[in-house]
């Protein structure tokens, strides 16, 4: 193996998210404890009244190593941790073509539309099954019974993770009414279809829709009740407060819907760092992003106004909610072989996963899932060493240098995607049926029994 040219440089101070751990937290005391009547405790069935599902997009387990390594030291504990019962999930797709055949490396679109309606479905598929029927997703169904909602998440609102709760397309991106109508004609209200995930979110009305991709939000509906209007003016029609920066989102009223649009696409990235090379970078520390906007709630903001408002709006009725919450960046900026943005938006997703288990403590009738769409390309290597791809050495919380390597793409290409199976990790009513190995088809009926919506 080959190491870099220099051996150390300066440390490049960080602000982080997540407090740092002392140095040499791997040699701390060991912190063994007997977890047997905690995990009788979580073992328990029955309804939940609430339920809170946080999915960090293409956080694997190596994506979690980096960074709890990163964050807080190899010994260190991150809030995703924390939860008491843990398994493992398998997230293959299918082929359209020929449904009986697994597709071993998922995309985004197929695994979420798995856990939303319990269907495998093919890459791109937006809760539809192969031969493009619409499922309905365990948000609607939710509502339908009479719980409040939510749909939370970094990426573009319309992005395949969110968009699998409420729209229903045969082509992930036909993301507003121009896109459908190219892409997807079948689902264009033009031919008499439910129209763009944009459209349909605002359809099927979660009481809080918070994330980016305004300028689909933007474009202009095509036809029926609502032509010549934009989807937005669609949404406040629907009774939706409009916010579109922190202060506005700060500032909404918990007893009204809302939805907020903070960016034109994907909301920005929390860290920024050394660009990964194929002969190594000198070890670095990441730095918080100079250039991300200060109009932008981070998710952890986000998170907690959704469920102050979910469950303002459901004090007093028979039942709670179902709220779903996305860290969309870290598969992207694993695409991106760009190990400080990973870093830093598992750092913003773990900090989202605190304030849900935060509510826990004093609602201990929720049921909190933290998983996985589909697992990643970044991998631990010796330190100092390269690969047959790019790498970047980064100074974690220990103190101690720690190589990533990007090596499923050349570059400029983006990184793929894994079929490795994801961590599921969970804790109160139901929780129990997330151990062992299950499949993300599962998580749907785990979620479906803590609501009573089925035995």
């Amino acid at each position: 193996m080959q190491f870099p040219r220099a051996r150390r440089a300066a440390a490049v101070t960080a602000v982080a998210l997540v407090a740092v751990a002392a140095p040499a937290a791997a040699t701390a005391t060991s912190k063994y404890q007997d977890h047997t009547r905690e995990a009788r405790q979580a073992i328990q069935g029955g309804k939940a009244r609430n339920v809170i599902l946080l999915i960090g997009d293409g956080m694997g387990d190596s994506e979690i190593t980096i960074a709890r390594n990163y964050l807080k030291g190899a010994a260190g504990t991150l809030n995703m941790d924390r939860l008491p019962l843990t398994g493992a999930m398998t997230t293959y797709s299918v082929e359209k073509d020929n449904p009986k055949l697994p597709d071993y490396v998922p995309d985004s679109a197929a695994t979420g539309t798995a856990w939303a309606t319990g269907r495998k479905s093919y890459d791109g598929a937006i809760s539809v099954l192969p031969n493009g029927k619409p499922v309905p997703t365990i948000l609607e169904l939710a509502k339908q019974a009479g719980y409040r909602t939510g749909d939370v998440s970094t990426a573009e609102v319309q992005d395949a993770t969110p968009a699998v709760l409420g729209a229903h397309v045969t082509e992930r991106d036909c993301k507003g009414p121009v896109e459908t109508l190219a892409r997807c004609p079948v689902n264009a209200k033009e031919n008499g279809g439910a129209g763009s995930i944009a459209e349909q979110l605002v359809q099927t009305r979660p009481d809080v829709l918070l994330g980016g991709g305004k300028k689909y939000f933007d474009q202009t509906v095509g036809a029926g009740r609502f032509r010549g209007l934009t989807v937005l003016q669609q949404a406040q029609v629907a009774g939706y407060q409009v916010v579109t920066d922190a202060a506005g989102l700060a500032g909404a009223d918990h007893r009204k819907p809302i939805l907020g649009a903070f960016a034109a696409g994907n909301m920005d990235l929390e860290y920024v760092g050394p660009t990964p090379t194929a002969d190594n970078t000198d070890p670095a520390r990441c730095e918080v992003n100079p250039a991300r906007s200060a109009a932008q709630p981070h998710l952890v903001d986000m998170t907690r106004t959704a469920i102050q408002t979910l469950d303002r709006q459901s004090r007093g009725e028979r039942k709670g909610f179902f709220l779903q919450i996305e860290g969309a960046s870290i598969d992207k900026q694993d695409h991106a072989a760009n190990p400080c943005g990973q870093i830093g938006e598992t750092a913003g997703f773990d900090a989202a996963v605190g304030e849900a288990l935060r509510y826990q403590r004093s609602h201990p009738d929720t049921l909190v899932v933290v998983t996985a769409d589909h697992s990643h390309t970044s991998q631990i290597v010796e330190a100092g060493s390269t690969t047959p791809g790019v790498t970047a050495t980064l100074v974690t919380a220990d103190g101690a240098d720690m190589t990533i390597s990007y090596a499923t793409t050349a570059l400029p290409g983006s990184q793929q995607h894994t079929g490795s199976e994801v961590r599921i990790a969970a804790g109160g009513p139901q929780a129990a049926n997330v151990l062992g190995v299950t499949d993300q088809t599962d998580l749907f009926h785990t979620m479906g029994r803590a609501l009573g919506l089925e035995r």
